[in-house]
């Protein structure tokens, strides 16, 4: 994933105001929208520039986005910083009309900052103005999803100061985690958003919810896959060995003849839901160093006695 500079992007210094991004921002918008403009690339220049500009038109966003430095440079390989912004709460907004500033799908890089949300979501109607949905990330690990759980997270929120700069205040907020929780998925906690004025709801708070990777499952949907290394012998003749999942270690047999990179597959052993998913067993053959003598005349023998050719596939 490439590290964006919205700065760059716009053209202005980290210090510029908010009236100059915007005066900038809306001649750019102007020179690559879409629609009228003659420029190359036009469509993919306006998604860029509306991204930096959703950035840094938020005194919120653009705070959190300014704790990553000022070392990086567009293009270069960006890896988020574990756990970063996580629990960072940002309000939303309404969502807005076609028009000059229309909704654009913004990048992985933004994705993995603000969630595949942003904080986009719709305010709602009614007689007194509502208030705005609130969203924050969160990440948890995949046990925790698993398992599931209540726990109470800590959510930093940005409030702007009539100065125009942001303030960080942090509140507890406890929250339900279904069993079988998949990543990115949204929770919905109702209410808990920006008070509404007078007699306006409040709005909800949407916890956007990341797993993190695991050193020894890797998760896709609600599969978890493990590599599991076999001895020689092991793959040759078969055996019975005890494997991790996520519920605890169960036997499993591994069939004779089984070869590198094969799948076997343990049903219902993935992330619990409607239906669950499963738990697959990648193969691995680990071979026994040629340390010792013995490990030495041991591989000397195999090697006159047994018949095989592991290139035979190759041709001559």
């Amino acid at each position: 994933m490439e590290y964006r500079d919205y700065y760059q992007t716009l053209g202005v210094k980290r210090t510029a105001t908010a009236d100059e991004i915007k005066k900038v921002y809306r001649r750019l918008a102007r020179k690559y929208h879409p629609d009228v403009s003659k420029e190359p690339n036009a469509e993919a220049k306006f998604k860029e520039v509306q991204e930096a500009y959703e950035v840094l038109r938020d005194p919120e966003k653009r705070t959190a986005y300014d704790q990553l430095g000022n070392e990086m440079k567009s293009g270069q390989d960006f890896r988020r910083p574990p756990d970063w912004a996580s629990g960072f709460e940002f309000r939303g907004r309404p969502r807005r009309r076609a028009g000059p500033e229309v909704d654009a799908q913004f990048s992985d890089f933004f994705s993995s900052l603000f969630g595949a949300g942003g904080g986009f979501a719709h305010s709602g109607e009614g007689p007194a103005p509502a208030g705005r949905d609130h969203h924050a990330r969160v990440d948890i690990d995949l046990e925790e999803a698993f398992r599931g759980g209540t726990r109470t997270l800590e959510l930093r929120r940005p409030q702007q100061k009539p100065d125009g700069s942001v303030d960080l205040s942090t509140h507890a907020v406890k929250v339900t985690i279904p069993a079988g929780l998949t990543d990115g998925q949204q929770l919905r906690l109702s209410g808990q958003g920006e008070p509404g004025q007078g007699d306006g709801r409040a709005g909800d708070l949407y916890l956007e919810v990341h797993i993190r990777p695991h050193d020894l499952y890797h998760l896709q949907g609600r599969d978890v896959t493990v590599t599991l290394p076999l001895a020689p012998w092991e793959a040759a003749l078969g055996a019975t060995l005890t494997v991790p999942t996520l519920g605890g270690p169960v036997q499993m047999r591994i069939p004779e003849k089984s070869r590198a990179g094969q799948k076997l597959r343990l049903r219902g052993r993935g992330l619990p839901g409607d239906p669950p998913g499963d738990e697959y067993l990648q193969l691995s053959i680990a071979l026994p160093p040629a340390d010792s003598p013995k490990a030495r005349a041991f591989y000397e023998q195999m090697s006159r006695e047994l018949a095989f050719d592991p290139r035979a596939h190759l041709g001559s």
